[in-house]
């Protein structure tokens, strides 16, 4: 069957193709991180206003995989978002991906930052892709230290030093004013990402000149993103196939519901991207509580104790009435009462849009994916819930029963996904107390004793259980 190409395109009724020519795009962002969620999230929102503005296509770097590369070079960046789900749209050929590299190639990612036609740079790199610690730029990190070896010379290795080295260029080039936009799951993403700038920064010899150079030049907007990604499948590319009629080894598969809701706080312009559905607000703090303490942690609890009950996919674990049920109570009777929400948000709604697109078997995101990388995500999705709870006097059983769900799937379960792989292989499960003690000093101290109380308590439970 023949390659998606430019030379290639669908001319279906029933697919939607760029409303423009990708051959008249030119590169206005740099992504680090072209992954399964840009190309169905951010990609997509961009797609959607260079037919009347060409001059923001994207220039996509992986992490350190060729995979995504060898894809997509092929069909000149091109590629398919496959919906699945009730409402479902068309599939939708995406070309807003204009070039399409891995870090080490023509020069790496720095110097097309140092391009005065790129003005805007987004990540996806996934929590651990900052290589931080504690909140700050952990610079015991082997990717962060080999970097600040190499520098001012390109780096290769970190998401934070190929950004650095890019500002750097950037400077030295007097190519003008840049922002910088974090599209993961970070709380206050943007000012979090300026800070392990400034820490990279900090341990340069003369790192000083330049993060006075960011300080009037670079803007570091944050924002808050939401669609469920799962894997993509080789049913799925076979759907595609019949659909296009074409062969497409780079299709993303994606629910119908996206979100995007962004910090308007940019240095060099930006895509209207409101015109393809995005919000635009002058504080997305309030947005980012609801999202990562009802949907993401919600998503976590769901993951682990799914995973445990022998659920492989998020959807099945919402057909157990015992599960469905704690996800429910977490987010009303903990998240809720920890929230300031904005004027006109309907709270019922959304909790209720959660459930439901959770329960959507037509995605089949499973559980291990979901469960990857816990001991970065519960610090973010899950603690601050509890840290809240407890302070008012509140008893955070959900999100103990999430945490405590984490703990015992870390410890019965290998390989486990983790950063902290290595560490987390020494948590005790020989009882409950025995695994809650080995394993919240991975985590942010909480020293409300109820809290180990209820860990230990669902600890229990679900050692017994399994």
């Amino acid at each position: 069957m023949t390659r998606l190409s430019r030379k290639a395109l669908p001319s279906l009724s029933g697919v939607r193709t760029p409303a423009y020519d990708p051959a008249d795009v030119t590169v206005g962002i740099v992504h680090l991180g072209v992954g399964a969620f840009h190309r169905a999230h951010q990609a997509v929102y961009t797609d959607a206003v260079l037919a009347s503005d060409p001059t923001w296509g994207i220039s996509g770097y992986t992490q350190r995989s060729a995979a995504v590369r060898d894809r997509l070079a092929p069909q000149d960046g091109l590629y398919t978002v496959l919906e699945r789900g009730a409402g479902a749209a068309p599939p939708r050929v995406i070309g807003a991906l204009r070039e399409i590299h891995t870090p080490d190639e023509c020069g790496g990612p720095a110097g097309r930052i140092a391009d005065p036609r790129v003005r805007l740079v987004t990540l996806t790199v996934t929590e651990k892709g900052y290589r931080f610690a504690g909140g700050r730029l952990d610079l015991t990190d082997p990717f962060i230290r080999a970097d600040l070896a190499t520098f001012p010379l390109a780096p290769t290795r970190s998401a934070v030093g190929r950004l650095v080295a890019g500002l750097e260029l950037r400077r030295r080039a007097d190519a003008g004013p840049i922002s910088v936009l974090s599209c993961d799951n970070l709380p206050a993403n943007g000012a979090t990402l300026r800070g392990l700038v400034a820490g990279f920064c900090a341990a340069l010899p003369a790192g000083d000149r330049l993060m006075d150079w960011i300080a009037g030049s670079v803007a570091f907007p944050s924002c808050v993103v939401d669609r469920i990604v799962p894997s993509t499948t080789a049913a799925d590319l076979a759907a595609v196939a019949t659909a296009l009629g074409v062969h497409d080894e780079g299709a993303v598969v994606a629910e119908p519901f996206t979100q995007w809701v962004i910090e308007d706080t940019f240095a060099a312009g930006r895509p209207a991207w409101e015109t393809a559905g995005a919000v635009f607000t002058a504080d997305v703090a309030p947005y980012e509580a609801a999202k990562l303490r009802l949907l993401n942690a919600t998503h976590s609890l769901l993951a682990y104790t799914g995973a445990l009950a022998g659920h492989d996919t998020i959807a099945a674990a919402m057909t157990d009435p015992v599960l469905a049920d704690a996800a429910r109570r977490l987010m009303t009777e903990d998240a809720a009462p920890t929230l300031t929400l904005p004027d006109g948000f309907d709270l019922p709604g959304y909790q209720e849009s959660i459930l439901r697109r959770f329960a959507d078997p037509a995605l089949g995101h499973r559980t291990a994916q979901v469960a990857a990388d816990g001991s970065l995500k519960l610090p973010i999705r899950l603690l601050g819930t509890a840290r809240d709870r407890l302070a008012a006097g509140g008893t955070p059983q959900w999100t103990a029963l999430a945490v405590a769900a984490w703990m015992v799937y870390v410890a019965t379960r290998r390989p486990v996904d983790d950063p902290l792989a290595e560490t987390l292989a020494a948590a005790d499960p020989s009882s409950a107390a025995a695994l809650v003690d080995s394993l919240l000093p991975v985590l942010p101290a909480l020293p409300d004793p109820v809290w180990r109380d209820l860990l230990v308590a669902h600890a229990g439970r679900l050692l017994h259980d399994n």
